[in-house]
């Protein structure tokens, strides 16, 4: 399998997020979305099946879609065909938990000035959708209520969203020809132009998996060319008329987001079947499921591993962080919807919409002579790479390096300044120090006299973890 991230116009092997914050600047980094592909590696498209481009967060309170996207890329292995993910496209709204900073981005995909906030961005999407490449299109979104074609009552009415696959028209006509009359310049004819048939088999498929009937999907057709002004403005009548079918998925907002990412993931699935797409999941498509998976694989390293940090389930004030003296801070993380942000001298770690744990932070100069460490661990030396989480269950030691002092943050002992050559208990570290609410994961820090040079982290009565990348040695790759 090949995932690629692609960012900033570059391409790179690792599907995290690479982002530098000026710490004398604004709140907010420069949040441009990622663009993740997922699917074999150096096999000719002609063979390799089509191309189906998944978007989330084009609005950013809508969780369960952006969610679904994310653990597209971060659980999904495409076995044939190619899925490409932008699962944080309206990344500053995301954060910041709003529908639109500068307005609705769904709403941007006829006319928008130049001088728009989000003209890039914009035009950036308006390029991927309309590549060659793509065959079919999917934008996640979490709507209100559920649409039912009959009114039921307030919350199952025609006006409803929720539980919806949205198309704008049963078919597109021509090849190469969108229905307001816009020459496609894209080479290649239309698959999967019968939106209405193919929406109707995938909801057919997927309510055969929901039990409740009041929760199944339908489909709704907005008959957008008919003079619906406002879905003529929207990123799936743009993508119909460059003859690209393209379909909305609506989650109900009144589910919380894992369920509404498990509904999208129904969807999701069902496309792909329908569309020869096939891939493997490395988790069970149940909501408990999806709920931890969330959460499996939200490790976060800056400057290439000097400091790691756990942060699923973070303290919500992580103190005395040593950051590197008079640079901008830089990072990657396992997940695309992870986001470190500046605010009022500490730093916020943003996982989507919420908010993880809060950096303060201590600068040093840094110091790369050192690249791992010998530790003692229940009794077993052990060679570890700076970056890495050792699981421990009685006791761990580091082994002292001449030149070099050992920081285990938590634990003190009288008379010791370096604390190397220490047998250390989980019961000798204070728990307010460690990393996570548990108080099961503690930070040891390396230095050689002031000048920093990394650190691991040590992880008490716990069972292995599946971490960023590499399963074996729990470290970032």
């Amino acid at each position: 399998m090949g995932i690629y991230m692609e960012r900033f116009g570059i391409i790179s092997l690792l599907f995290v997020a690479a982002v530098m914050v000026n710490m004398a600047n604004a709140a907010l980094p420069d949040l441009e979305f990622s663009l993740h592909k997922n699917g074999p590696a150096n096999i000719e498209r002609a063979n390799s099946g089509p191309t189906l481009l998944v978007i989330g967060g084009i609005q950013g309170d809508e969780p369960g879609g952006f969610t679904a996207a994310s653990l597209l890329v971060t659980h999904y292995k495409i076995t044939a065909g190619q899925v490409w993910i932008v699962p944080n496209l309206n990344f500053e709204s995301i954060i910041k938990r709003s529908r639109g900073v500068y307005g609705d981005m769904n709403r941007k995909f006829s006319k928008l000035k130049q001088t728009d906030p989000e003209f890039e961005t914009v035009q950036k999407i308006k390029q991927i959708i309309t590549s060659p490449d793509v065959d079919i299109i999917l934008n996640l979104h979490d709507g209100s209520g559920f649409y039912n074609e009959q009114y039921i009552d307030a919350l199952h009415n025609p006006r409803r969203w929720g539980q919806s696959l949205i198309i704008d028209q049963a078919k597109i006509e021509m090849p190469g020809i969108g229905i307001s009359g816009i020459e496609n310049t894209e080479a290649g004819s239309v698959q999967f132009n019968h939106l209405e048939q193919l929406g109707r088999q995938v909801v057919a498929d997927v309510n055969a998996a929901i039990p409740q009937t009041l929760h199944q999907y339908r489909l709704k057709n907005t008959h957008t060319a008919l003079g619906n002004k406002e879905m003529e403005k929207t990123l799936t009548y743009f993508a119909i008329n460059h003859a690209k079918p393209a379909f909305g998925v609506e989650a109900s907002k009144h589910f919380l987001t894992h369920k509404r990412a498990y509904y999208h993931l129904l969807v999701l699935e069902g496309f792909m079947n329908n569309i020869g797409i096939k891939f493997e999941r490395k988790f069970n498509l149940a909501e408990a499921d999806i709920k931890k998976a969330m959460y499996d694989k939200l490790q976060l390293a800056f400057y290439n591993k000097k400091i790691v940090l756990d942060v699923a389930n973070a303290r919500k004030r992580l103190n005395y962080v040593p950051l590197k003296k008079n640079a901008d801070i830089a990072y990657i993380s396992g997940n695309p919807l992870v986001a470190v942000v500046s605010k009022n001298n500490r730093f916020n770690v943003r996982y989507g919409n919420r908010n993880l744990t809060s950096l303060k932070p201590s600068y040093f100069e840094y110091d790369d002579s050192l690249e791992d460490i010998k530790i003692s661990v229940d009794g077993n030396i052990k060679s570890i790479s700076l970056g890495s989480t050792v699981d421990v269950q009685q006791d761990f030691n580091v082994h002292s390096i001449a030149g070099y002092r050992v920081n285990v943050i938590g634990f003190t002992r009288k008379g010791v300044r370096d604390e190397s050559n220490q047998t250390i208990k989980l019961k000798n570290i204070r728990s307010r120090f460690s990393v996570d609410k548990q108080s099961k994961i503690f930070r040891v820090e390396i230095y050689q006299g002031k000048r920093y040079c990394g650190m691991i982290l040590v992880r008490f009565n716990a069972l292995k973890q599946t971490t960023l990348i590499d399963n074996e040695s729990h470290s970032i790759a």
